[in-house]
């Protein structure tokens, strides 16, 4: 099938579509100019995102985990939402309270955008979670001091991320769930679906009879288990379904 005519075929089963929940991952972020910080171009001093990303890491070297975070933020923080971003926000307003939005990048910017109904399942980059009494802050100073401490109790300030080796949050996984189990529309945007759980929620959509579209810059592992994949920029092509 051409993709204009797949593009008004996913048009149709959105508008139609009662309840919708939607996946992003590092694509659509890609696309304001966000690297991903892993793999081979997310190398930074020679250091993978692998070796920082993690409570190991950081109970090692706390000093160089935050510098990290810190050129992350700084970098994030020059980014813009995209097209793609704008479209969901307006997506929201259209469905009120039968649209949920689950992200997995850190990054913030589906917030920056507008998007209030979502579940930020690997964390913000811009809030910090204290590792003595535990509080969670925004905190968007550029730049961060060296090793950042909570004003409440003085203890060093951790980047609210799950890292790997960590559990997501049982309160996301619960509102996650309710808006898979209840969705008729899954809308999977710039994810490879190969990380999990985030990987298993096409599958869990399918189980409860939603329809699956997927937008990727390519086909993915799950390709063959979505009813219509897009190939093309989430930038390019989420603004066309509404």
């Amino acid at each position: 099938m051409a993709t204009d005519d797949l593009i008004h075929l996913a048009r149709t089963h959105l508008a139609s579509a009662r309840n919708v929940t939607i996946l992003t991952g590092a694509g659509i972020s890609a696309d304001s100019g966000v690297p991903t910080f892993r793999g081979v171009d997310g190398l930074w001093r020679n250091f993978r995102a692998e070796d920082l990303a993690t409570p190991e890491a950081f109970e090692r070297d706390p000093r160089l985990v935050w510098e990290w975070y810190n050129w992350r933020r700084e970098l994030i923080a020059t980014k813009q939402p995209n097209p793609a971003h704008i479209a969901l926000v307006e997506l929201e307003r259209r469905a009120h309270d039968t649209f949920w939005l689950i992200t997995q990048n850190v990054d913030g910017l589906h917030r920056t955008a507008g998007s209030q109904r979502l579940s930020e399942i690997h964390g913000n980059i811009w809030k910090v979670r204290c590792t003595g009494c535990g509080v969670i802050t925004e905190n968007r100073e550029i730049p961060l001091p060296v090793l950042p401490t909570c004003r409440l109790c003085q203890a060093l300030l951790r980047p609210y991320i799950v890292w790997f080796g960590e559990s997501l949050r049982e309160e996301d996984l619960r509102r996650c769930d309710q808006a898979l189990q209840g969705c008729d529309l899954f809308l999977v945007i710039g994810t490879s679906g190969v990380v999990y759980p985030a990987a298993g929620f096409a599958s869990v959509a399918k189980d409860v009879g939603a329809l699956v579209i997927e937008i990727n810059l390519e086909s993915t592992p799950q390709s063959d288990l979505v009813d219509l994949s897009l190939q093309g920029r989430a930038k390019d092509l989420v603004p066309l379904l509404l």
